[in-house]
């Protein structure tokens, strides 16, 4: 009975993976590129009421939403030839942002691919006796 149960389970498993298609595939490879700062963006902040720029930031950045509807974020972070900048603005009734990408990606509609980052599995340990 358990046997049948884990089939019929991998089985489903199996053909959800098979159900996406190559926009949806594409799409997650370029936002993996993109968080892994291989994707040049360019995102601008624009006064909606003035429709003056209120800053651009261009370079390999990561954009992320946060906060709540009351105070809404987005941070930007850049990687920088000497480390990552990172760049917090509010968003407003009358603030918006939009994101270009400014080349194009060669990322496969026909897999996923998959980042291991050895640093986040086994991270840096400190010796912190002052041995």
């Amino acid at each position: 009975m358990r046997k049948t149960a884990l089939a019929g389970l991998l089985l489903a498993a199996g053909l959800a993976l098979t159900a996406c298609d190559d926009a949806d595939v594409a799409n997650r490879n370029i936002s993996k590129e993109a968080n892994n700062f291989n994707v040049a963006r360019q995102v601008v902040f624009v006064n909606g009421i003035t429709d003056e720029y209120l800053l651009s930031v261009e370079g390999y950045c990561q954009i992320e939403r946060s906060g709540d509807s009351k105070t809404p974020q987005v941070t930007v972070t850049c990687k920088h030839e000497d480390g990552y900048k990172r760049h917090h603005l509010g968003l407003s009734d009358n603030v918006t942002y939009f994101v270009e990408q400014v080349d194009a990606s060669n990322v496969s509609a026909d897999h996923y691919k998959v980042t291991y980052k050895p640093t986040v599995i086994i991270p840096h340990l400190e010796n912190t006796s002052g041995d």
